[in-house]
């Protein structure tokens, strides 16, 4: 596991749009909702918390798009990897953990809006268990 107060660096595929923060190793979790899963394009979304005003992106600030009325996403523009969740008003930011540079210093913590959990991904038993508690969207 990285020390404490370590620099956390990733980015996009392409590499155009580049981040860092620092703190100790953060919380991750997995997301079932089907709103992160229609924006990763996978089974669940596995994020990462950040403090916004640690953030700073090194290179180019991503494209940003509002998925709700109570939330935004980012993304790259050049080769559409999905980069973060941002809920509005909210001091923190969930970066998606695969755009780390290194996602295996990152333990996940537990499982959100297990209500959509596909029944095949069988991941991270025992971790705690909470539902969604928004619905921000008739699509999910």
């Amino acid at each position: 596991m990285i020390d404490r107060n370590s620099v956390w660096t990733g980015g996009c595929l392409c590499g155009s749009r580049r981040y860092e923060f620092e703190g100790d190793p953060p919380h991750s979790g997995y997301c079932h909702c089907n709103m992160c899963k229609r924006a990763t394009g996978g089974a669940f979304a596995v994020l990462v918390q950040a403090r916004r005003d640690k953030l700073r992106w090194t290179k180019e600030q991503p494209g940003v798009y509002r998925s709700s009325p109570i939330a935004t996403r980012g993304f790259c523009p050049e080769c559409g990897s999905p980069l973060f969740l941002q809920y509005d008003n909210d001091d923190l930011i969930r970066l998606t953990v695969g755009s780390l540079d290194r996602p295996e210093n990152v333990q996940p913590a537990g499982h959100y809006g297990v209500e959509s959990r596909v029944a095949w991904a069988d991941i991270g038993a025992g971790l705690p268990e909470e539902e969604t508690k928004e619905n921000p969207s008739p699509r999910g």
